[in-house]
Formats: structure tokens, sequence, C-alpha cells
């Protein structure tokens, strides 16, 4: 109802300000006055549906319409038909009015558009060759990424959509102390990251309202972005490989890190705990690989030099055998 009572105050205001501001008195002024109304009212309902007015954006939209007029009336008077400036400038508080009503209108119709700007500026970003990666929630509370954008690995352009963000808040306000601390984590992780000079991250505010789960959104918005998604989740990896979308696992790049042995090389270890047989001790590895000492046993809290005999790769990772050499005496640590 009030849409309507604004569209016929603005058709009605148009001849009225003819008439009353001394433009014209004749019938044909104010049947132009009333035609700029009538086309006020259909340029607005020809414009995208509006969300709340905005004040700003409204006082920005008018000046905006102003301006252009003043553009248009210098226009004109290059025409040098004195004759029919004399007639344009009969209408001009008529014309900045409608002006500024139009440029009004338009802009806080259009403004909720900005909300898809983000996205826009990320594609035009990739084209110009910026590399745009995406965080997940998982990663970002691992933590391992942001060591890995101190030694500058990573480039380009990390993004963390609002959704991930709003899962990090929920985890953080969660009454489980578990899930607090992986929360609070993953914040003071994405604050770590925002310091970091050498890579933007930015916070795009973007969702994927037709899927539910977290992964499924930042597949489908990497896909669309034609982002690198940077996980730590195996399953994310699966989806995202099916989906078409380039997937940087952290894991992935641990494991490759791993310091290389062979059968025969001579370690230094230091054994922790005994081992499951007799005589075994159980050392790790600064990377948390397993070094499993044979007559180690003996040398529990202590620094041994062992000889690798061999390496077994299993689904936990990998597990290395090796025999405390009898030629040197442990030391203690």
């Amino acid at each position: 109802m009030y849409t309507w009572l604004f569209r016929v105050v603005i058709v009605l205001a148009c001849p009225a300000i003819v008439y009353f501001g001394k433009i014209s008195h004749n019938a044909a002024g104010v049947g132009i006055g009333l035609g700029v109304g009538a086309l006020m009212v259909l340029i607005e309902c020809l414009v995208a549906e509006l969300n709340l007015l905005s004040l700003f954006m409204g006082i920005l939209g008018a000046a905006t319409g102003i301006i252009l007029a003043k553009l248009v009336d210098y226009l004109v008077l290059q025409v040098g038909d004195n004759s029919l400036y004399s007639i344009w400038d009969r209408f001009a508080l008529l014309r900045y009015f409608a002006f500024g009503v139009l440029g009004a209108v338009i802009v806080i119709r259009k403004s909720p558009e900005l909300d898809d700007l983000d996205k826009d500026i990320l594609k035009m970003g990739k084209k110009r060759g910026a590399e745009v990666k995406i965080l997940d929630t998982n990663v970002i509370i691992d933590g391992r990424v942001a060591e890995v954008v101190d030694t500058h690995f990573l480039s380009g352009t990390l993004v963390v959509p609002r959704f991930v963000l709003t899962e990090l808040h929920r985890l953080a306000d969660s009454e489980d102390p578990l899930k607090r601390a992986r929360g609070r984590r993953g914040l003071d992780v994405l604050s770590r990251l925002q310091e970091n000079v050498s890579i933007p991250v930015k916070i795009l505010d973007k969702d994927v309202p037709d899927i539910s789960e977290n992964v499924g959104k930042v597949v489908k918005l990497a896909r669309e972005m034609g982002a690198k998604i940077v996980t730590t989740d195996f399953n994310a990896n699966k989806v995202a490989s099916l989906e078409g979308v380039i997937c940087l696992n952290i894991n992935d790049l641990s494991a490759s890190l791993k310091s290389v042995v062979l059968p025969g090389e001579t370690m230094s270890v230091f054994v922790m705990k005994e081992g499951k047989e007799r005589e075994q001790g159980i050392a790790y590895l600064d990377d948390g690989g397993m070094v499993v000492v044979d007559d180690g046993r003996r040398s529990i809290g202590k620094r041994v030099e062992a000889t690798v005999t061999s390496i077994h790769q299993t689904s936990n990772g990998r597990m290395i055998f090796a025999r405390a050499r009898p030629d040197k005496a442990p030391s203690i640590s």
C-alpha cells in the first residue's frame, strides 16, 4: 500500500511542481509534468525489488542524479539553440527533482548487489593470474596452514567463506570443552593468518543455501570461482576430485616432507617407552614417525644410536624398525 501511495505522490508532485513552481500554467506544461512523474514510476517499477532503504545510498544516488542533470544541461547548452535552451531551463526545478529521485531509487534498489561484488572481484583476480585458495574449517582448526603461509609456500589470496567463520564461532561458543577449544584455536589461527602481511586473507560473504554441509558448500564455491581448496579433510579431498576442483591437503604435504631413511642407515633417537615385544623400545622422529628399537628397552629415557633394519608403511603412517648399536653406549639425554 505504501509503495503505491509513494508512486501516486510522485505522479502528482511533478505536475504540481510545474504549476506552482511557475514553470508553466497551461495544460501542456502540466501534462509534461504528469508524463515525467509517470515515467519515473514506470522506471521505479522496472528496477529490481527494494530491500530496506539506506539513507546514505539514497543521498549518494540523489547527488549523482543531480550531477548528471548538470551534465545534460551543459550538453543542451552546447547545441547552441537559444530557444531550446530557454524551454529546457524553464523545467530546471522539475529536471533536478526527477534526476535526483531516479538516482536515489536506482542506487537503493541496486545496492544489495554489492553482496556479490566480492565474488566478481575474485573472479577478475583469477583472470589476471592471481590464485585464490579457499580455507575450510578443518584446515583452520588444524593450524599448520599458518606455518605453511609463514614459509611462503602459499601465494595468491586466502579466502574464508562466511559460513566457515560462523561454524568456528559456533564451536567456540559450544558447551562441549573439546569443541570449544577447537573453535577458539581456529579463531586464533585465523587471526594469525590475518596478521601476516605476505598473503591477503579475505572473508567472503557468499553462501550456498542449496547445500547444508560445509564440505559441499566449500567445493561448490571453489568450482564457481575457479579456486583451489586448502584442507586436512580426506572426504573433502574425494568430493573435490569428483567435482574437478584442485584440493591442497596439508596432510599430503606433511607426508611428502617426512624425512627419508633407508635400511642400513644410522639415526639418533630418544627411546621414550617400552615396546610390545621383549627388549623393544619405542622412539619417535621429529615428524611424528614411530621407530621400534630392538634391544632398546634398557635405554628407555636415553638417546641411542640405532641402525635401520626395515621400513613398513601402514594405514596409520610409516613405521621404522631399527636395532640399537651395541658399539655405542647410550647417553643421558
